[in-house]
């Protein structure tokens, strides 16, 4: 018998593809960036008709939104009232909830510079060329959402996800103080800080990073 040539496997990404946002996806991102970058008064009424009729969508995928919101923190549903953006929390409650954020995230640097790799690498210099564009323009609402998704990024790659969950919930209810930047691309450049010292895999300098950053 003739030697049957072996079929060749190419190797497969361990790596899962990264999936399209849904529209449902892309309204929570829209909004949610808003409400943090205070574009939404607090105590504002959100309805579903005028937000359906915004993002050229049916009231279902608005419901479910706003119910995410709801869940995360940014929204508050009042009885006869409706759902309204929730006003930010007292000056206590806040600095408790930074506590808890910067424990959530240097908790997971370890574990994420352990396995870091080059895809990590693109993903966060994609995430930061977003910011330094948004800032560039002054763009607050695409500033906040390169913001967390840059540090939602470490979390989800160091911690599990019931913590990203908990993080997520803290991180929205802060309401990051970007006022007190006066130079938006100052926040590029504290990020920047960051992502840099991630890439030289310096847990050291990524701690000190990170901490300069939550304030």
């Amino acid at each position: 018998m003739g030697r049957h040539n072996q079929p060749s496997h190419p190797q497969v990404s361990m790596r899962p593809a990264p999936s399209l946002k849904t529209l449902r996806d892309q309204i929570a991102d829209q909004l949610r960036n808003e409400i943090l970058s205070h574009q939404h008064g607090a105590d504002t009424p959100l309805r579903e008709e005028e937000l359906a009729a915004r993002f050229g969508t049916s009231r279902g995928p608005v419901r479910d939104v706003l119910l995410q919101l709801t869940q995360e923190g940014a929204l508050v549903y009042r009885p006869n009232a409706g759902v309204r953006v929730c006003p930010p929390p007292d000056a206590d409650t806040r600095a408790l909830l930074m506590s808890l954020r910067k424990q959530i995230e240097l908790h997971a640097l370890p574990v994420f510079l352990k396995k870091f790799t080059a895809e990590d690498e693109t993903a966060l210099r994609d995430i930061l060329e977003t910011m330094e564009r948004a800032c560039r323009k002054g763009n607050m609402s695409d500033i906040v959402g390169s913001d967390i998704a840059l540090h939602r990024y470490i979390v989800r790659s160091g911690a599990a996800p019931e913590v990203e969950k908990v993080w997520l919930h803290v991180a929205v209810r802060i309401l990051m103080a970007y006022s007190r930047v006066p130079n938006h691309m100052e926040i590029h450049r504290e990020h920047l800080r960051i992502v840099d010292a991630l890439c030289s895999k310096n847990l050291k300098a990524s701690r000190d990073a990170l901490t300069a950053n939550l304030i």
